[in-house]
C-alpha cells in the first residue's frame, strides 16, 4: 500500500505550472493557487481543474460555477504566496491588477495565459473536487518588447 505522505513527496518533484484560479459571482470573488490543472481537450476546448474539499472558497466556486484559470510566470510569485495564505479574499485581489472576459471571473491583466471558464461538471474523488470546466475566452499576455518572435 502506497502511503499518502510518499505519493505527496513524490508528486512534489512533478514540474508543473503555478496558477491563480479564480471566481466571481453572487458568492463573491474567490481565489486560490493552484498546480492541479491540464487541459483535456481542444474540441471542445475544456481545463480540468482540482481543489480540495476543504478549502473555504470550495462552495464559492460551486455557487458561482464560473472560474479563470491564470498562468503565472516567475515575477508573479507574490501573487501566487497571496493567494496561498490565510488573507481574505479581498487582500488577496489587492495583488496584482485584475479584470474579466466572458464570464465575470477574475483576470489577472498581466497573466501568461488566462482561461476563462464555465464549470460543467463537478466530480468529487478521496479529498477533492474535479470541476471540468469549458473554456469560453482566452487572454494571452503582450509579448515582451524585445522578445524573439520565433519564440512566441
Amino acid at each position: 500500500m502506497i502511503e499518502a505522505t510518499d505519493f505527496r513527496d513524490g508528486m512534489s518533484l512533478l514540474t508543473t505550472a503555478v496558477n491563480i484560479v479564480t471566481t466571481e459571482g453572487a458568492s463573491g470573488a474567490h481565489g486560490f493557487t493552484a498546480s492541479a490543472v491540464c487541459s483535456v481537450t481542444d474540441n471542445p476546448p475544456t481545463l480540468l481543474v482540482c481543489m480540495n474539499q476543504t478549502s473555504r472558497s470550495h462552495a464559492h466556486f460551486i455557487d458561482n460555477k464560473t472560474l479563470c484559470v491564470n498562468v503565472l510566470g516567475a515575477q508573479h510569485e507574490y501573487i501566487s504566496n497571496a493567494f496561498a495564505s490565510k488573507l481574505g479574499s479581498e487582500e488577496r485581489f489587492q495583488q496584482g491588477s485584475w479584470t474579466e472576459m466572458a464570464t465575470g471571473a477574475p483576470v489577472l491583466e498581466d497573466a501568461l495565459v488566462s482561461f476563462d471558464c464555465e464549470i460543467e461538471h463537478i466530480q468529487e474523488v478521496g479529498t477533492h473536487s474535479v470541476f471540468m470546466c469549458r473554456v469560453v475566452a482566452i487572454k494571452k499576455a503582450e509579448q515582451q518588447s524585445g522578445a524573439d518572435e520565433s519564440l512566441v
